[in-house]
């Protein structure tokens, strides 16, 4: 539900901007650091707004419409901290032995402004006239209105109790975990025939939410991934291909080299196929854009909540952004083998930025209303970057220069998918929280303002955290790294697909095989689209394959729970506000565990131990395993019955 507004409502404020920034150098810190150590960040909007709603509590004129301000620049943290999947590459093939402050900077500021720009456009197409559920969009909209309703009436104080009780069971389940006393994972490795496959669930209340919210039929889709690539696909490679160790070495060693591979394939298919789909409504966005700024500056009046920032804004601030990106690449290129080319590899690295570049942020914004910012893929959009990338340097150089040459072209190649990838990080973000802000009945062009400021913000933090990691521990497979190196996977293997390319050694082969695979499932969903079926989002499907298992089976169980949840609902007297309740329930497990995931960030980092809390060692995880998992289920019957009686409690 929209909020009314008028023109002197507290919006984008001095005290805001500063609040969300204090938030954003905390949380990159914090999702730098994870996302090294584990390949996984945490999305922050929402415990931004939580935490913003309750210090700004303190002032009598906050409103609404500045908590979302904070948690908008804030949110920035926990998409921007993701070129930390790009930049270590640099170090692992030596062209860096450290982060250089300015260029890490400028690869990560002109890639996340480049990313707002980008997204200004598609605003009226993938958020107003859409469907998408935006689930996190939708969660940050729900706990914005419920801690900012004045008066407090049955129906918000009973929504409110319900988020703080599902927070509260899922960072307790989350601070347990990190003890050691209850697993993080339900797993169980086997023999499939010759080859080896498992079962592995995350014990995680934020996946369980995510999957309420994104509905059964993106869940069903990533459940068909998910078979395709862990029952079907990882049998038959590991049978032909075997290796030594246990099961769950055997299958997770095949599972990172051929089936993500296979999954980045499928989501290179479904996301140009999205992007033909959305081609229609993205020109239309753009003109209404354009409309909307020449009626502003023939001086007619246009709603607040349909401002964005001017088309010509856009324009110029875009092409501003390109000074500072050809001065990267040509920080890559002078004095080198190279060189002679320079002005070639600039001009075609520009067009690859701008042309890729909106092509990306068009698929991610997609893709984040699909299934939400923080599940979105966008380590596989690295990979699709990179090969076009490597293979745009393969076409113009070949493959017979010398090794000079060849580290020359990846690093090139990482730095132009280094940009390329924040943009697809921030428009991935910025559509997600321009679907809050309208549901808050925000001002779209301050908040895109907004976090073009959390960019900035990011932007200065990144380059001494990843300075203090690399000279502290190091990266695995980086020249002089210790024993407690990062792993960095991302990064890994976005610079070894790099090497690959260049080389000749790429795993074509699988990439081709997703590309069939993704043609077939693009045809199937039209055609059950065509026939009124379910349908089955072929981006959902290769999102599916291309993630862990522990990651994709508690997304799709949540999805069954909260379709069992809505079909009972359905039989209420108030059928919204019952949906709305369980919303909130699913919102306040993403809440809980995001909190806490900052918090144990800091102490890690403190410690300086994987495991700081850890009470039992390993000789205790068969009981923690089955605790844990009892335990898992029974907060959430309990959750959920919960959510049922405070419906019924309020009639």
């Amino acid at each position: 539900m929209s909020q009314t507004k008028t023109t002197t409502t507290a919006e984008l404020t001095l005290r805001g901007i500063l609040l969300g920034g204090v938030i954003t150098l905390l949380f990159t810190a914090a999702n730098v650091y994870l996302g090294l150590k584990v390949g996984l960040t945490f999305a922050t909007s929402i415990p931004a707004a939580v935490i913003s709603m309750a210090i700004l509590r303190m002032f009598k004129d906050t409103t609404i419409l500045e908590n979302n301000i904070v948690q908008t620049v804030a949110s920035a943290a926990g998409t921007l901290a993701a070129i930390i999947f790009v930049l270590p590459g640099l170090i692992m093939i030596g062209w860096w032995q450290n982060f250089p402050y300015v260029e890490t900077a400028a690869i990560t500021a002109t890639g996340g402004i480049l990313g707002v720009m980008f997204s200004v456009p598609l605003r009226r197409a993938l958020v107003v006239d859409t469907d998408l559920p935006y689930p996190e969009g939708r969660a940050a909209a729900e706990v914005l209105q419920v801690g900012s309703a004045a008066g407090g009436s049955a129906e918000n104080s009973r929504g409110l109790w319900v988020i703080i009780w599902s927070s509260l069971a899922s960072a307790g389940f989350a601070i347990l975990t990190q003890t050691k006393l209850v697993a993080t994972e339900a797993a169980l490795w086997f023999r499939a025939g010759a080859g080896a496959t498992g079962i592995s669930g995350g014990l995680s209340f934020a996946l369980l939410g995510v999957g309420h919210l994104v509905g059964l039929s993106v869940g069903l889709a990533m459940a068909l991934g998910m078979v395709m690539g862990w029952w079907v696909l990882l049998p038959y490679l590991t049978a032909h291909h075997v290796l030594p160790g246990t099961a769950e070495v055997w299958a997770n060693t095949i599972f990172r080299q051929d089936v993500r591979f296979f999954g980045a394939g499928v989501i290179g298919v479904a996301a140009i196929w999205t992007l033909l789909k959305i081609a229609g409504p993205v020109v239309g966005g753009v003109r209404s854009a354009m409309a909307s700024s020449a009626a502003r500056g023939a001086g007619q009046t246009v709603a607040l909540e349909e401002r964005d920032l001017p088309v010509s804004i856009v324009a110029v601030v875009s092409l501003a952004v390109l000074v500072p990106i050809a001065w990267l690449l040509w920080e890559v290129l002078s004095g080198g083998p190279l060189q002679g080319s320079a002005i070639l590899l600039i001009a075609g690295g520009l067009v690859f930025v701008l042309v890729i570049g909106l092509m990306i942020a068009a698929v991610c914004g997609y893709m984040a209303g699909l299934i939400g910012a923080s599940n979105s893929p966008v380590s596989g959009i690295g990979i699709l970057s990179v090969l076009a990338a490597s293979l745009m340097l393969v076409g113009l150089f070949g493959r017979e220069g010398s090794a000079d040459a060849a580290q020359s072209m990846i690093a090139y190649a990482l730095i132009v998918t280094g940009v390329v990838f924040g943009v697809a990080t921030i428009s991935n973000d910025n559509l997600q929280d321009l679907k809050t802000g309208q549901l808050v009945g925000a001002t779209p062009w301050k908040q895109q303002v907004a976090l073009v400021i959390g960019v900035i913000f990011g932007s200065l933090i990144i380059p001494p955290v990843l300075n203090v990691l690399n000279h502290s521990f190091g990266f695995v497979g980086a020249p002089g790294a210790g024993p407690n190196a990062l792993a960095a996977p991302q990064a890994g293997l976005i610079s070894a697909l790099a090497k690959g390319v260049i080389s000749g050694n790429a795993n074509w082969p699988m990439i081709e095989l997703g590309i069939g695979v993704g043609i077939v499932l693009v045809a199937l969903d039209e055609l059950l689209g065509s026939m009124k079926k379910f349908r089955l989002p072929p981006l959902a499907v290769g999102i599916g394959i291309y993630l862990p298992m522990s990651v994709i089976l508690p997304t799709v169980v949540g999805s069954v729970f909260g379709w069992f949840y809505d079909r009972w609902a359905d039989g209420t007297r108030d059928a919204e506000f019952a949906k709305r309740i369980g919303v909130l329930t699913a919102t306040g497990m993403i809440v809980g565990e995001s909190l806490w995931g900052v918090a144990f960030a800091i102490i890690v980092y403190l410690a300086d131990s994987d495991s700081p809390i850890a009470l039992v060692g390993a000789g205790f995880t068969p009981y923690a395993l089955i605790g844990g998992t009892i335990l898992f289920f029974a907060l959430t019957a309990l959750l959920y019955r919960y959510a049922r009686r405070s419906i019924t409690s309020t009639r």
